[in-house]
């Protein structure tokens, strides 16, 4: 398996060499929010769970029952077990070893098949919770979660699909399990939500997609599933809230050459070069790092992006860029000056 990493700064525990940046915002939220409604049955019930998420006296024996509940030919007590035990696992971080050694975690799976969108939501959101724990990221993976995850990000609803494809995060940052779920059809399932999801369904799937697409299986299937028309349009909406995230996928998407092909399709040429003349500091860091990508290889990228009036911009970047992004735009102007005889090697995929 091929794992490519692409820039200089810390996400999800792992290192990158080509970016730096001097603000303390991060790139992707951590996706391990569980904001599904919460308490939607009557008060009294309501306070007795809440109370059951915060005194850990007796936990170990609740925790037993609740779980021995999820097998309950009931389907009221298996509905009450999984709410319980997601709220468990989402208030007390203790709880999600204690739920995982109860034996939770396949007859929680087993809910994500559940044709009951209540208890399959649940199910979901349960596991998501219990997979924030390291310890529990490998045991979830081996009990055959991947599977029924993505099949809820194909069926389940809003809240079921957005805290599948955190849950898939989760279990991407054991790298064993990429491939398998870039293999599980999770890839195309995830481009559709970053493309017709709302804004919490973009930013999780844009995270997902971000993680998955380390491995170069994943970046080609990523494309096949059509990635570059969202990430281009989200790029070209600065009122989308996604120019960032969008931009990071892309920087590690576009490595491969059916990514570049598939870039310039789409019109993304015009749009990075538009974000090095008016995006942010962190937005023309990233993109000028994409650009640099595109050219280093093919003389008729360099073309298309100096017909897009790209060097003005750059040498500004130059002069007033982080240091970082200072190299890499001197650098690319470079290229783009070039003659374009020199070092030729655009093959007919390169052309517009």
């Amino acid at each position: 398996m091929e794992t490519e990493n692409a820039m200089n700064y810390t996400y999800m525990g792992r290192s990158f060499k080509d970016l730096s940046f001097n603000d303390d915002s991060s790139a992707f939220s951590d996706c391990n929010s569980d904001r599904s409604g919460e308490f939607s049955t009557a008060a009294s019930q309501s306070r007795r769970l809440f109370l059951a998420c915060i005194n850990s006296e007796n936990s170990d024996e609740f925790i037993w029952q609740l779980v021995s509940d999820l097998g309950s030919c009931s389907i009221d007590d298996q509905k009450h077990a999984a709410l319980e035990l997601r709220l468990l696992a989402k208030n007390k971080p203790e709880n999600r070893i204690k739920i995982a050694k109860a034996g939770a975690i396949k007859p929680l799976i087993s809910l994500i098949s559940s044709a009951d969108p209540y208890l399959q939501e649940n199910g979901v959101t349960a596991i998501l919770n219990l997979s924030l724990c390291d310890e529990n990221k490998e045991l979830i993976a081996s009990s055959g979660a991947i599977k029924p995850l993505v099949g809820a990000l194909r069926t389940g609803t809003p809240t079921a699909k957005e805290n599948a494809a955190c849950a898939l995060l989760r279990l991407s940052q054991v790298e064993e399990n990429k491939v398998a779920i870039g293999r599980s059809g999770a890839i195309p399932l995830l481009v559709n939500l970053l493309e017709n999801g709302g804004l919490r369904g973009k930013k999780d799937a844009s995270t997902a997609l971000y993680s998955l697409c380390t491995v170069r299986e994943n970046k080609i299937k990523a494309v096949e599933a059509g990635i570059m028309k969202p990430l281009v349009e989200l790029m070209a909406d600065f009122g989308s809230n996604m120019v960032d995230k969008s931009a990071f996928v892309l920087s590690v998407v576009v490595s491969v050459p059916e990514a570049k092909t598939a870039l310039v399709e789409e019109g993304g040429i015009p749009v990075l070069v538009e974000i090095i003349e008016v995006g942010s500091q962190r937005q023309k860091e990233i993109v000028v790092a994409i650009l640099l990508q595109i050219c280093e290889e093919s003389v008729a990228y360099r073309t298309m992006v100096a017909r897009e009036g790209a060097i003005p911009p750059l040498v500004a970047l130059s002069q007033l860029g982080t240091n970082r992004a200072k190299q890499k735009a001197e650098k690319l102007i470079e290229l783009l000056r070039q003659p374009r005889s020199v070092n030729a090697t655009a093959t007919p995929s390169d052309l517009p």
